[in-house]
């Protein structure tokens, strides 16, 4: 099968995660063709550089500035805004090129790209969406994990259903599994790295630190107060210091600390937490501001007793978190971890029904982690 695959390009997250899905649908026998922007363009034509049976094209795409762990909003729409005509020209001319290369897709696959599902909608095909980010429209939450349907989720939810609408299908990648509300969605295990699923769990003394402003000295000094041990990425440095070891960054090396470590403090990126939920290891997230996934994202590990949240990472939240492991390692324990075989067979089949010209399924047949349960959407 021709399948024409969409990235977002911001952020890395989406990358590695359709890493793992482009690998199966090769070693599958598809032949796949990926459009996608920013940074990851550059990951995906080193990571398959020479293989056969997939293509990479970059195309524009939104980008997104941030300042002080918060989304910089009046800065991300100016910065798009002065970008759009060179880049809506670029994107207008890789669409015909594709179109008239003699390139005929059976399906698309967007994971939250907006290309390549424009390309299916005009062309009358199927597409498939396989992201994090639709569990926020798609499915129904409590109160205590949306702040009461406030208005950050009341936006977050318009924004992603104006994304992908109309998709034949929506496999939504989540550690957490809340009731589905619409027809045409699965909830599927979180899409992890290989390298994830075979590291084995070994639980020492230190705390993993991964922090991306490398001057902050201000968490460093309170880190050192506290009586753990703490392994520091993202400071740009190497060394000890009282009882900080500064890493440096190596793939290898953070998972091997990831997999030993008590607990993790870091970020909201959903990559990383949901990593974390896998393994086995409580997790402190400082969500970035403006990022509403990543606050829900937090609320539920947070509900679930897989870990805490903080708006701010001061000293009372670290403290807290801490003092609070032993209850948290004993719920993490019980989460059902799994590997991508579940994703992977309901992407089978949504293929085999695409291929095959039938409508849409309500619901999947292959077993998955939720799906509807009929009645009126909301």
């Amino acid at each position: 099968m021709r399948i024409l695959y969409g990235v977002v390009g911001e952020g890395m997250g989406h990358a590695t995660r359709s890493r793992v899905v482009l690998e199966h649908l090769l070693l599958a026998g598809h032949d796949v063709h990926v459009v996608v922007s920013g940074r990851a363009h550059a990951f995906f034509k080193k990571t398959f550089d020479g293989r056969s049976g997939i293509a990479i094209e970059e195309i524009e795409g939104l980008t997104l500035s941030y300042g002080d762990n918060k989304l910089d909003l009046p800065e991300s729409i100016a910065s798009n805004i002065g970008h759009a005509p060179k880049a809506i020209a670029r994107n207008v001319e890789s669409y015909a090129r594709f179109k008239f290369a003699g390139y005929k897709a059976d399906v698309v696959v967007s994971d939250f790209e907006s290309w390549a599902y424009l390309y299916g909608i005009n062309n009358r095909l199927s597409v498939v969406s396989i992201d994090n980010m639709q569990v926020i429209n798609r499915c129904a939450h409590e109160d205590d994990v949306t702040d009461g349907r406030g208005q950050a989720f009341q936006i977050a939810k318009a924004a992603v259903k104006v994304k992908l609408p109309g998709a034949y299908h929506y496999l939504v990648s989540s550690f957490f599994f809340p009731p589905v509300r619409k027809p045409r969605t699965t909830l599927v295990p979180p899409i992890l790295r290989p390298e994830i699923i075979a590291a084995k769990r070994e639980p020492r003394d230190h705390v993993l630190v991964y922090q991306t402003s490398p001057d902050n000295q201000g968490l460093l000094d309170i880190l050192k107060t506290l009586p753990f041990s703490f392994r520091v990425y993202g400071m740009g440095r190497e060394g000890i210091e009282a009882n900080l070891t500064f890493r440096p960054f190596s793939q290898e090396g953070f998972i091997d600390d990831l997999r030993t470590a008590r607990a993790v403090i870091a970020g909201g990126g959903y990559s990383l937490m949901s990593e974390c939920v896998h393994l086995g290891v409580p997790m402190l997230s400082v969500p970035i501001g403006g990022q509403y996934e990543q606050e829900l994202n937090a609320r539920y590990l947070q509900k679930l007793g897989y870990g805490a949240w903080a708006k701010t990472l001061d000293r009372e939240a670290m403290e807290g978190f801490l003092a609070d492991l032993p209850r948290m390692t004993d719920k993490i324990a019980a989460y059902p971890r799994r590997d991508n075989g579940l994703l992977f067979s309901c992407l089978t089949e949504l293929l085999d029904c695409a291929a095959a010209r039938l409508p849409p399924p309500e619901r999947l047949q292959t077993p998955a982690m939720g799906g509807y349960e009929g009645g009126k959407a909301e």
